[in-house]
């Protein structure tokens, strides 16, 4: 009964997203399960026993009732999974993974036994039962990574599929992008198709993008799933059924990776290992971005760049939507609305401001009206089709359009050149919306599943595809073919590309959002665990729209929305076009103060947040963190402090953000402090608090390990904390970073045990870092029975930096500086003492050989 009850469930599963409705599904799942079924009902397929086995130098390859299934090692701490029916495997392509990693291979020591067969890597063991065809997955400790499900480890419904897993009471799961809600993806559902989802609430499933990667974490131990199937998917962490949690797919390959920890950190860096990590972006979109659908005519923009630096608030980019172009075509300029476009785009940068342009992927169908992308792409033949070879023509922004086959190596090429004249006229980034792709009049809001791409790309067997195959891909290929196309067009300049719609692996080519959001109270609570799980999920590079898209937010709510922007990857205030005027200035000039000092502080802290954002461009490590990325001992029992410490997040590795998690009441909070001692940002003094007893279950009944402070809401204060043992680069404030800071770098010093930090500096916008025209510094302090040594590492690398001096800032001081030398040379160092701020501080030249900077405190 118990395994007639589960078939049951997983059909009903399998059939709301087959047919779309509950009453049809319930019908054909009690037709199958009874031998009935109807002529739509798609047949059961259960991997029950192992029939044949055969190892392999790399892993092993078993049959079960006519189906395959190899599980293969590519490094000691990766296992791929794949599975086919009629005895053979599918095609081993894949847009997300690389192909270096998905053709990686390694040395097994197989393992065979009386009840299962497989191997060991150097980090795991991985064994398959014979008579039930379970997949296990241990350390070598014998500590479980994951097993499957008990009585159906994998079922086939005709060419549909789900995977089964168990799933322990305290195991967590976190990822698959931004789907809204808590952090913590358990005991819900959620399904991978690219939507586009105008006005998306909480309980809003299908989204923007299709990032079918989650990571599981039970005591301790994480590990990460990348199922790489670019059809619509599903995954259910527990709401079937409180024992197991599943993924599968309406169609396509059954192929899923196995990504070892033990901890989350290694998950990620193995992740980015296998679907590359985010590139180092340019400087400048780390700077405020200010955007509207639309500011239009070119006044208009004109007098948002004069507003911006007239009010002296610092800015970077200012975007152009639709209404720019010429009838919302795409790559065109309305010459009424916008008659000195180039002029514009170079007076503008003489403000230091950069243009972000727009340019969705539908091309206006346009037969014999000049219209330079239609006859371009019409002539190389690279739209996609119709089942009877004609092009499929659909209405958006422009009215009739066509979408560019973007599987195709040629088309993306072509798509590439479309760049030209604006990559001309200086515009510095580009933003593919609508790519979902979203169509007006269709009842599901896209193209039809007949419409036919055609695969022409390295790796891939030539032939034509569906859109049922093709639709989560689409939005990432169109980034793709931007991104490649602009590297064409300036070799040496880092692409910007915003995209809204992508899948597994998009990183490598764009940034993104989380879409139009709202203007509410909600909306910006949902903010953070979105951008959490994106990063998670590779997209570290990322932002939700400031202010909130849709409806217009009253003062107080932009206020702690500009605040909250400060601290994500990307800092862009977006609105619609029906929403009321919401730049830094609208509400009076005590909001303004408030907000402009914010964007200030982002800016004092670029070195900082560049520096996180080249480690993230290496190890795949995300800008915005959850806090049990940077403390996974943070509890007793090692489950996940985030979800005792709601909407707080890391800020690169050594900040800690702690919002209200209902910031429009006025109702103090506590705030959980992992470690041990933390400084207050803005004060500069050591957290008192409650410290947390590890012993005590009654004072600590959730065996936090650290402190708890009680936060008193304040409108112009966002409570920031900075964890001992940490060193912060920062600069003096600019107004762009286009602009070179003039004084001293500063070094902000909080004490504690192994304290340490780093700068990483280039150019901000070539690739020449590559070469070594880069600098970086590492930088480590100690506490002496007298006081304190800074250590200033030597410059690495040829670039040479802005500065000229140091200013070392030591926080959490009560005393001031008695004595303060460079060890060696003796010279005296200027001081100072700021008591109100706990801070010492110190200025001494920057030799680029390194030095020891010793400090007595007074007695």
């Amino acid at each position: 009964m118990k395994k007639q009850y589960t078939l049951f469930s997983a059909f009903a599963i399998f059939a709301i997203s087959f047919w779309g409705a509950s009453t049809s599904c319930a019908m054909a799942a009690n037709a199958a399960v009874s031998g009935k079924g109807t002529s739509a009902a798609p047949r059961f397929t259960v991997l029950q026993t192992v029939d044949d086995n055969k190892p392999l130098d790399n892993g092993i390859e078993i049959r079960s009732m006519g189906v395959v299934m190899q599980i293969t090692a590519l490094r000691d701490d990766v296992v791929r999974v794949r599975v086919g029916l009629q005895g053979q495997l599918p095609e081993d392509a894949s847009w997300a993974v690389l192909p270096a990693a998905r053709t990686a291979s390694i040395h097994v020591s197989a393992e065979e036994d009386s009840s299962s067969v497989g191997f060991r890597t150097g980090a795991l063991r991985v064994k398959v039962d014979r008579a039930t065809m379970r997949l296990h997955v241990t350390d070598l400790n014998g500590a479980l990574i994951q097993e499957d499900a008990e009585d159906h480890p994998v079922e086939f419904h005709g060419g549909a599929f789900r995977v089964y897993k168990t799933m322990a009471a305290d195991e967590h799961y976190f990822g698959l992008g931004d789907k809204p809600g808590p952090l913590d993806r358990r005991e819900r559902a959620f399904s991978l198709w690219n939507t586009d989802s105008f006005g998306f609430q909480e309980s809003t499933d299908l989204l923007y993008k299709s990032i079918p990667f989650f990571l599981t974490s039970r005591q301790g131990i994480t590990a990460g799933i990348l199922f790489d199937n670019t059809w619509r998917t599903s995954f259910d962490f527990g709401k079937e059924s409180p024992n197991a949690y599943s993924f599968g797919a309406d169609g396509g390959p059954l192929d899923y990776y196995i990504l070892y920890g033990p901890d989350a950190k290694k998950v990620m860096t193995t992740y980015a290992w296998l679907t590359g990590p985010a590139p180092l972006p340019p400087l400048w979109s780390f700077g405020f971005q200010q955007s509207r659908y639309s500011y239009h005519p070119e006044s208009e923009v004109r007098r948002v760049a004069e507003r911006l630096r007239a009010d002296k608030i610092p800015a970077d980019a200012l975007y152009l939507d639709i209404d720019y172009q010429d009838h919302h075509r795409p790559f065109t300029v309305d010459q009424v609305q916008f008659p000195h476009f180039t002029q514009m785009v170079t007076d503008l940068k003489k403000q230091n401001l950069r243009v972000v342009a727009i340019t969705d992927l539908h091309i206006a169908y346009l037969p014999d009206a000049g219209y330079k992308p239609f006859d371009s792409g019409m002539a190389g033949d690279h739209f996609v089709k119709r089942p009877d070879g004609s092009v499929y023509v659909g209405k958006v922004w422009p009215g009739p359009s066509v979408f560019p086959n973007f599987t195709s190596q040629s088309t993306r090429k072509w798509w590439g050149t479309l760049y030209t004249d604006f990559v001309g006229d200086g515009v510095a980034g580009f933003w593919n919306d609508m790519n979902e792709p979203s169509i007006f009049d269709t009842p599901n809001k896209t193209m039809p599943d007949d419409v036919q791409h055609r695969i022409d790309e390295p790796g891939f067997n030539p032939r034509i595809a569906n859109h049922l195959e093709i639709h989560n891909v689409f939005g990432m290929q169109n980034s793709r073919a931007t991104y490649d196309g602009l590297l064409t067009l300036t070799p040496n300049e880092r692409p910007f590309v915003l995209t809204r719609a992508t899948y597994a692996g998009g990183q490598r080519y764009a940034a993104t959002w989380t879409g139009d959001n709202s203007s509410t109270w909600n909306h910006l609570r949902l903010t953070t665990p979105m951008l959490l799980n994106l990063g998670l999920s590779g997209f570290g590079m990322s932002g939700a729209d400031v202010g909130g898209f849709v409806g217009s937010p009253g003062p107080e709510l932009l206020t702690r929305w500009i605040e909250m922007g400060t601290f994500q990857p990307i800092d862009r205030d977006h609105a619609s076009d029906t929403s009321a005027n919401q730049e830094v200035w609208v509400d009076g000039p005590q909001q303004e103060d408030i907000r402009r000092r914010y964007i200030e502080e982002r800016y004092k802290l670029l070195p900082y947040l560049y520096t996180a954002a080249e480690e993230m461009s290496r190890t795949g490590l995300p800008i915005v963190r959850p806090l049990f990325l940077e403390f996974p001992d943070a509890t007793t029992d090692k489950h996940p402090i985030d979800l005792d410490a709601a909407n707080e997040f890391m800020f690169g590795p050594n900040m800690l953000i702690a919002p209200s998690i209902y910031p429009e009441k006025p109702d103090a909070y506590p705030v959980e402090l992992p470690s041990v001692n933390w400084y207050n940002y803005w004060t500069g003094e050591k957290v008192g608090g409650v410290m947390l007893a590890t012993d005590n279950t009654t004072a600590n009944p959730l065996g936090l390990v650290g402190r708890q402070i009680t936060i008193k809401p304040q409108l112009d204060l966002l409570p920031v904390f900075v964890r001992e043992g940490s060193i912060l680069p920062m600069q003096p404030l600019t107004q762009s970073t286009m602009e070179t800071p003039k004084g001293p770098l500063t070094l902000r010093v909080y004490p504690g045990k192994d304290c340490k930090g780093s700068i990483y500096l280039d150019d901000g916008l070539s690739f020449d870092y590559r070469k070594g025209d880069s600098l970086r510094m590492e930088f480590t302090c100690a506490e002496t029975p007298k006081g304190i040594t800074v250590h200033v590492g030597a410059h690495q690398g040829s670039f040479v930096p802005w500065w000229t001096n140091l200013k070392v800032e030591v926080y959490g001081s009560t005393a001031t500086a008695g004595k303060a030398s460079i060890e060696g040379s003796g010279g005296a160092v200027r001081s100072s003492f700021d008591a109100p701020h706990h801070v010492a501080a110190f200025t001494l030249p920057d030799n680029g050989r390194g030095e020891d900077l010793q400090i007595e405190w007074a007695q």
